[in-house]
């Protein structure tokens, strides 16, 4: 057999190879054929965007999973608005019986409640209701929060730290997002290439989704 049809032969064998041992991975992985319900606010519903772009979709979609969007533009966790419907806390109950992982995603717009239409208690008071009707509607899946990005505006340190805070006292895994995430919103040049405008501070485009994916992925697998 010539050198060149020998070297052609393993590397084809070699790219089989490979391919076994990732398609194997990802079938060993906890995430692989679960069920997945993420509920949110535009970021989950990715605002003008389909929601198939968003980090959370291509994870599920790379893993097999699932996937139940209930996400809705401009929804809070613990206000109701006219406009958006009712809050998370009521809209949870909505949800399919069936979970191995919920995942939610939200607070931006509760940050921008607060001190119009609501209080830091209220709000506080809120996600501890919704953290214990979470457990309480699903007792074996894997619950976790993601908190909003670092946006540079009132309140959102501190919806953040609530976040962190009562969540901790129900032992459900949170992820920072606005400390751990990579997500400069305060930079306009980051945002006018990974956000769905120049002036936008909560929706990322595709590439911006791409971007965070390994990130997100890595806090799904981890729970």
């Amino acid at each position: 057999m010539k050198k060149g049809i020998r070297l052609s032969l393993f590397i084809v064998l070699l790219m089989f190879f490979v391919d076994t041992m990732v398609a194997q991975a990802l079938c060993d992985a906890p995430l692989y054929g679960k069920t997945i319900h993420v509920i949110g606010d535009s970021y989950v519903r990715n605002h003008k965007r389909p929601y198939t772009e968003t980090w959370h979709y291509k994870v599920a979609e790379k893993y097999q999973m699932t996937y139940r969007n209930y996400g809705r533009n401009g929804n809070c966790i613990a206000f109701d608005r006219e406009r958006f419907g009712q809050s998370m806390l009521h809209r949870f109950e909505e949800m399919n019986d069936t979970a191995d992982y919920v995942l939610v995603i939200a607070g931006h717009n509760d940050a921008g409640m607060i001190g119009v239409e609501g209080t830091m208690e209220q709000f506080r008071l809120g996600l501890d209701s919704l953290c214990q009707g979470l457990i309480r509607k699903y007792p074996a899946a894997k619950l976790a929060f993601v908190t909003p990005w670092r946006v540079p505006r009132a309140n959102f340190p501190e919806v953040t730290q609530q976040i962190v805070e009562v969540c901790a006292q129900y032992s459900i895994p949170v992820y920072n997002a606005a400390q751990e995430s990579g997500i400069y919103v305060w930079e306009e040049a980051f945002r006018a290439r990974f956000f769905q405008g120049r002036n936008d501070t909560a929706h990322l485009n595709a590439e911006g989704h791409a971007l965070f994916m390994n990130k997100g992925e890595r806090f799904l697998l981890e729970l």
